[in-house]
């Protein structure tokens, strides 16, 4: 039975959801290609009509993880105040929502270090990751004036990151809550935010 261009390119994307899932709940190295096609309902063999290897696989996933935490986090991108966006993405990213849904969320507090140890390849996808978000991250910050509002970016990342790796990482539910609340607090503090909502 031959499909239709739309049939294969839909199949395609359903493999990299499911794929993207996969990774982020699992780490790249503990996904298998078997479990990821049978969770989309095909059968492994079908695996290399769409893609030459799971390293391939992988590395398309990232895209797909990316533009998923993009659709999780439009509003930033909104017009209106700077203040209210940048407060809107921080209370999104440092919220226990997030931080629960490790296979949903922002690939960066899971994956930085399962992928600091990929192939070059893979690693420049997750970097390309890495810049659209601190370049979405830098746009409020110009708009409120920073001087260097890249720089800015790149360690408010960094922040929210580590405050969701850690706050997922540790197995004291009260420690996981504060490393969340601290982390949001200094922030609020330090872009004044405590009024932007």
């Amino acid at each position: 039975m031959r499909y239709s261009s739309d049939h294969k390119a839909e199949t395609r994307e359903r493999v990299l959801k499911e794929a993207a899932n996969e990774i982020r709940a699992k780490g790249p190295d503990n996904v298998a290609v078997s479990g990821i096609m049978a969770r989309a309902g095909l059968t492994h063999g079908g695996f290399y009509a769409h893609f030459p290897s799971k390293d391939a696989l992988v590395k398309e996933a990232i895209g797909t993880m990316f533009a998923d935490a993009r659709a999780r986090s439009d509003r930033i991108d909104v017009d209106g105040d700077p203040r209210a966006a940048l407060r809107a993405y921080i209370d999104f990213y440092l919220s226990p929502a997030h931080r629960d849904r490790r296979d949903r969320g922002c690939p960066l507090p899971t994956l930085s270090g399962d992928f600091a140890r990929a192939r070059p390849e893979t690693r420049d996808r997750f970097g390309a990751g890495v810049v659209g978000i601190a370049t979405r991250l830098a746009a409020p910050l110009a708009k409120l004036g920073y001087a260097d509002p890249d720089a800015e970016a790149h360690a408010l990342l960094a922040q929210l990151v580590g405050g969701v790796a850690l706050s997922r990482a540790v197995g004291d539910a009260a420690l996981s809550d504060a490393l969340l609340a601290d982390t949001h607090a200094s922030i609020v503090a330090r872009y004044g935010l405590e009024t932007a909502q």
